[in-house]
């Protein structure tokens, strides 16, 4: 098949353009700026543009089969003089259920929307926070735009723990310079905790929903829940560091509240449907595998 990965250039849409490519589609990965000239991404097709301004109309989308749209906005990506909650309105509201539409004008017959899991895991978490509203809408959104012989379907992944040749991710590199102690933190973890996957995994789970995904449907994906202490404790344990992480009792510098929606010392658990595990064949108990590779990625000796 012909695919398009909106937001290929990234970490997630691009583990998954590797992946798709490795299985024998023509992968083409579509974003703001070109892929990084070192990672297996910069050798496939490539198409500029913004999904926000509207650059992917109908006309530039033709000739594609499948769609990955991997590319929704969350807080990292709203610029520092805009407005929050316009911004994200914009994006998640607006321009996901506008890209759907083009795409079904291109002819395009398959769309897999990546989004969060926060709605779907949490859904008490919906009504005070923003964000999770703007992601709830574009899943809701481009699901919307579904019509006979148009399928989209929405994957929901949470904590998403990887790497891709030549990407640079300064979270994790962080986090394996911190597990060796070149960072001056204390070994210590937030309480609470949530579901983390593996890329490999949200790749599979991508593929399967490509294949097989019921259209119209949101399927909540997941793997392992741990604490934010055990989570750190693989880090430390991948770099042979066995001190003991501590529960810490205020912001953590390695994980500020900003990326704890559900607060410090609560958790967001999600236990996959056996079922749509089996459809969307991804594999489990991973989280541990991605962290070794991480390490081996990033660490400094």
């Amino acid at each position: 098949m012909k695919i398009l990965i909106v937001g290929g250039t990234g970490a997630l849409g691009g583990h998954a353009a590797i992946y798709l490519a490795s299985k024998g589609h023509v992968v083409t990965v579509a974003g703001r700026n070109a892929p990084h000239p070192d990672t297996p991404m910069a050798k496939m097709h490539f198409l500029l543009g913004d999904y926000i301004s509207g650059e992917y109309t109908s006309a530039r989308l033709k000739g594609f089969d499948w769609v990955v749209f991997a590319a929704a906005n969350d807080p990292r990506h709203v610029p520092p003089d805009a407005d929050f909650v316009a911004h994200l309105k914009k994006a998640n509201h607006d321009a996901v259920p506008a890209f759907m539409r083009a795409a079904r004008d291109a002819g395009v017959k398959r769309v897999v929307q990546l989004g969060s899991y926060y709605h779907q895991a949490a859904p008490g978490l919906v009504a005070g926070n923003r964000y999770i509203q703007s992601r709830k809408a574009a899943c809701d959104g481009a699901r919307a735009e579904a019509r006979p012989g148009f399928a989209v379907i929405s994957v929901n992944a949470p904590f998403m723990v990887g790497t891709v040749p030549g990407l640079s991710s300064p979270m994790f590199a962080g986090y394996t310079q911190w597990a060796q102690g070149k960072i001056p933190v204390p070994p210590s973890a937030p309480g609470g905790g949530t579901n983390f996957m593996s890329y490999i995994a949200l790749s599979e789970a991508l593929e399967g929903a490509l294949e097989r995904g019921e259209s119209g449907k949101a399927y909540l994906v997941g793997d392992e829940d741990l604490s934010f202490v055990q989570y750190f404790e693989l880090f430390f344990a991948a770099v042979g560091n066995r001190t003991s992480i501590a529960v810490s009792h205020g912001e953590h510098p390695m994980l500020p509240d900003i990326a704890i929606p559900q607060g410090r010392g609560n958790w967001v658990r999600v236990n996959p449907d056996p079922v749509e595990n089996k459809l969307l064949g991804y594999r489990r108990a991973d989280v541990a595998n991605a962290v070794q590779d991480i390490v081996v990625q990033f660490r400094s000796d």
